[in-house]
């Protein structure tokens, strides 16, 4: 799914990043659901490691010699630009629909995610060129280790300028990660309906702090996966895949509420929840299988038209 960068972008390219971007971000906002896993969805999951990574201590030398237009175009900020502009306006512009979207019809929204992620894990599996005993057991690591994270009940913690930076942080590391949800990371941490209000409220000083510790854990992540990318292509792309098949626990569309923690007299919050199948077959059962055949509809024409395109880009570079 890797993108082909050699011939230059045209303005509409960057426009369709910056709305695979704005999925993206739709998708980091959703507990559950991985801005990463919509990456590799959309076919821009390598190209955006390499192009976070090149956000090197050479483009820091740069910038703080005063070198500044030499410091951006040392990195791949055209696309970097575009991807962060979609998340940014998805996180900032939908953050209060997808909140009344999934408190009015959690069901279709979840089952809208599921069929998309399923799809994306049989779409992803076709990039394992052998499938060998270590292959197998990196999707089994990856299954547990997601199945396991999702089932954690969040904890209280503090909101204190520190902790809100390491919040962060470790939010992006799972955001990047297929399967991982960076927004059900900060659910666990006790911070995502704090980190969801201060978006709200514009709360600059809050998103600042968390921004900084987003900005130091993706810099430093990257290059541990561009490396595991590089040098265990194969084992990487499995245990991805196994963290996409277990978050599928989280995003269930049938759950029963077990655990509730009134936070105020006017909000309570789920803490536990056990997945269940429907109680009957009805209209509400129908639809929200209709909405995992459109998630799965989308995933395989995303699929067909990024193929379509390389194969376009491929074609004009014979040609040339």
């Amino acid at each position: 799914m890797a993108t082909d960068t050699s011939t230059p972008r045209t303005v509409g390219e960057y426009f369709i990043l910056g709305l695979k971007g704005f999925c993206m971000g739709a998708a980091d906002v959703v507990p559950g659901v991985s801005g990463g896993t919509m990456a590799f969805i959309l076919g821009i999951y390598q190209e955006l490691i390499s192009s976070i990574k090149s956000v090197d201590t050479k483009f820091f030398r740069l910038l703080l010699s005063g070198r500044v237009k030499a410091a951006i175009e040392s990195v791949s900020w055209k696309f970097l630009v575009s991807v962060a502009g979609g998340i940014f306006t998805a996180i900032f512009t939908i953050a209060k629909l997808l909140s009344y979207l999934l408190h009015t019809y959690p069901v279709f929204i979840w089952s809208f995610f599921f069929g998309l992620v399923l799809a994306s894990v049989a779409t992803i599996c076709l990039e394992i060129k052998k499938w060998t005993v270590n292959v197998v057991i990196g999707v089994i690591f990856g299954t547990g280790l997601a199945f396991y994270v999702v089932g954690q009940v969040p904890v209280s913690t503090p909101e204190t300028p520190w902790f809100l930076f390491i919040s962060g942080a470790l939010a992006i590391c799972a955001m990047i990660l297929p399967g991982i949800s960076g927004a059900f990371i900060l659910v666990l941490l006790g911070k995502y309906h704090f980190v969801l209000e201060a978006v709200n409220q514009k709360d600059f000083v809050t998103l600042a702090i968390v921004a900084s510790g987003a900005a130091v854990g993706l810099i430093s992540f990257v290059r541990l996966l561009s490396w595991l990318f590089n040098k265990y292509h194969e084992m990487t792309i499995a245990i991805l895949v196994g963290l996409m098949l277990g978050s599928l626990r989280k995003i269930w569309p049938w759950k029963e509420d077990l655990q509730r923690f009134a936070k105020d007299a006017s909000e309570t919050l789920i803490i536990s929840q056990v997945n269940m199948w429907p109680t009957q077959f009805n209209s509400e059962v129908i639809t929200a299988i209709a909405f995992m055949v459109l998630g799965l509809i989308a995933v395989i024409s995303i699929n067909c038209m990024a193929k379509s395109q390389n194969q376009k880009t491929v074609s004009s570079k014979e040609q040339k």
